[in-house]
């Protein structure tokens, strides 16, 4: 996949891109970014890409020859697939999630314009881009924080930049399913001690517990979420429990709440 971000300022989306699972992926091949600096396309001596609005008002706003320019260069000429996507970071936008991130994964190639001032010369809008995108219901200085966002959520859907090849199926937002709690060593710290469930070493009642977790908080903290989750006949049993303290004790409610042809856990 190639990604291009459009910006201003280059140096504050370069020096994001080069830590992590980003870098990792970039210098294994996975995915090709590249930075381009909007006033290398700017038509006067002073690199102008803002101007007053027609109209009048206050603030300025972005010019549409340097974009124009930028666009096209990146749009044609060799190496260059197909016609790509091209995405103004605007609050106007529909906001990113993990769906959209997902079909913007399967693309070959995507240019990201980062907005600035009090917006573009809406011809930009009408003629040179292909879709708006927000990440959410706040204002921010420039672009450059949501492409950064995008370009992460993008990047870590790529096969091979995780490692783990199922990570992303377990993420977050993957069904609509905020994460279980996770722990690590020591086992006791201070008087907090991580659920004994977690080392009974039986892995579907582990797999259980997480589970519920999810379910529980998913439909507590963001119901949004859980009514766009398809219920299995399994989540709906396990909403049913109440939390389990014990390996025995949710072994026991488990096979409580099965049907006659479900297997017995053990």
């Amino acid at each position: 996949m190639r990604l291009d971000i459009v910006t201003l300022f280059p140096e504050m989306v370069t020096s994001a891109l080069d830590h992590s699972i980003v870098k990792r992926a970039k210098d294994s091949g996975l995915i090709t970014i590249n930075v381009v600096n909007l006033r290398d396309f700017a038509l006067d001596k002073h690199k102008t890409t803002d101007d007053m609005p027609y109209g009048g008002g206050g603030g300025m706003v972005m010019k549409i020859e340097p974009v124009a320019l930028a666009l096209e260069s990146l749009s044609t000429g060799a190496g260059i697939v197909a016609d790509p996507r091209i995405v103004l970071t605007d609050p106007r936008g529909p906001k990113f999630d993990q769906e959209i991130a997902r079909k913007w994964a399967q693309e070959d190639h995507i240019i990201i314009l980062c907005g600035h001032y009090e917006g573009v010369d809406n011809r930009i809008r009408e003629q040179l881009i292909t879709d708006e995108i927000s990440i959410g219901d706040y204002i921010l200085t420039g672009g450059e924080l949501p492409a950064l966002v995008i370009a992460d959520g993008l990047t870590r859907l790529q096969p091979g930049a995780l490692g783990d090849q199922a990570a992303t199926q377990k993420d977050t937002f993957s069904e609509n399913l905020l994460e279980y709690p996770h722990y690590t060593r020591p086992r006791n710290f201070r008087e907090w001690s991580i659920p004994d469930i977690l080392l009974s070493g039986h892995h579907a009642i582990i797999e259980g517990w997480r589970r519920w977790h999810q379910l529980q908080t998913t439909r507590e903290r963001r119901p949004d979420l859980f009514t766009k989750h398809i219920l299995t006949n399994a989540d709906i049993k396990l909403l049913n429990l109440e939390e389990p303290e014990a390996p025995p004790d949710f072994l026991t409610k488990l096979n409580s709440s099965r049907s006659a042809d479900e297997p017995e856990l053990k």
